[in-house]
């Protein structure tokens, strides 16, 4: 068994405390997840640091309708006797998740990170620099009820930062925006004003944009293992695992692999494209799809200049997938549940057919 922050430094407060409680099982001791491994998790206890995996109730009734525990969730668990390992029976409310969809499955979402206060969303300003890309990851932010916050990493690699940081602009309405070096330290000392004790962060980015090397550098250590440098003094992502740190401040920060792409499970668009909603509001149709009808202000918009139109083309790409999303998450928890229905129906003749059989 290893030390553990105590449960107030990893934020622990009455409203938590109430959630174990409607528990009632007296058994359970409150824990937060601070590693995942394949099904295998870290998880930080009044303990101290725990081994700890699922029940096998969690894993079959509630992980298809709520999901299986992600880093960051706060959980009710049961330690073994010797008190070395743990099994966790619940996951807590969220007040927070920033969840994708499962790549490859078009029905589950995937929980990168829970119970999150301020989301860093990193971008490279190098060949991995893409507003559209932001686009998508301030859809996701906002919807998960983090506060984002837009990273530019790599500033010492491009001439012209002002006029990229001009072009984030244009897209994270609502979002401050910070340029850094990881290489040279410039800029990361900014970042400190969003991270005070108790209070959880997450890194998002494409692999290779600097999370961990950006991680390193708050925490004043090698805490998380890099690459070897580049030719152009960059840092390679190597992170395969999503994990929990605590800063020398007190402030919590999630690392996390690259993401290849991120593909939205829920969403509201009016947050990352408040611009684009504003005009919406004068369209002479309420239900303006900004595609064709007269009188659209959005369209106007990009008639006059005032909104580009590769902005317009992502919102209208992005709302297909979230209607489509939509669609979908209604039909697959109502199969789920008719699966498990037609299960338990088979499993009680069965058993009625061995009891009759005695």
């Amino acid at each position: 068994m290893h030390d553990a922050p105590s449960l107030e430094e990893l934020g622990w407060d009455e409203g938590w405390a109430s959630e174990l409680a409607l528990l009632e099982d007296d058994n359970f001791i409150a824990g937060r997840i601070a590693a995942q491994h394949r099904g295998a998790y870290v998880v930080w206890t009044e303990l101290g640091e725990l081994r700890a995996e699922a029940s096998g109730r969690l894993r079959y009734d509630l992980a298809p309708v709520s999901g299986l525990p992600a880093v960051g969730d706060w959980v009710a668990a049961s330690p073994t006797p010797n008190r070395d390992r743990a099994v966790i029976h619940a996951v807590l409310p969220r007040r927070s998740a920033f969840s994708r969809k499962e790549a490859l499955n078009e029905s589950v979402a995937q929980t990168l990170a829970a119970n999150v206060d301020v989301a860093f969303l990193l971008n490279g300003l190098d060949d991995d620099f893409s507003p559209r890309r932001l686009e998508r990851y301030l859809t996701t932010a906002w919807e998960s009820g983090a506060s984002p916050v837009v990273v530019l990493t790599k500033r010492d690699l491009h001439e012209d930062v002002n006029g990229l940081v001009l072009e984030a602009q244009s897209v994270a309405v609502g979002a401050p925006i910070h340029s850094i070096s990881n290489l040279t330290g410039d800029g990361v000392d900014d970042l400190t004003a969003h991270l005070s004790p108790a209070r959880t962060a997450v890194l998002l980015g494409s692999s290779g944009v600097g999370k961990s090397s950006l991680l390193n550098r708050l925490a004043g250590t090698e805490r998380m293992r890099t690459a070897a440098l580049a030719a152009d003094g960059t840092g390679r992502h190597t992170t395969t695992h999503r994990e929990l740190v605590r800063l020398p401040n007190g402030a919590l920060v999630i690392d996390t692999p690259g993401l290849r792409e991120l593909q939205l499970w829920e969403g509201d668009l009016e947050s990352a494209f408040g611009d684009v909603e504003e005009l919406a509001t004068n369209c002479r149709f309420s239900d303006c799809s900004h595609t064709h009808e007269p009188g659209c202000d959005v369209l106007a918009a990009v008639d006059d200049g005032r909104l580009e139109l590769d902005r317009l083309r992502s919102w209208r790409k992005l709302q297909r997938e979230l209607l489509a999303i939509a669609a979908r998450k209604d039909r697959r928890l109502h199969d789920e549940l008719k699966r498990r229905w037609r299960q338990q129906q088979r499993v009680g003749r069965e058993n009625l057919a061995r009891k009759r059989g005695r």
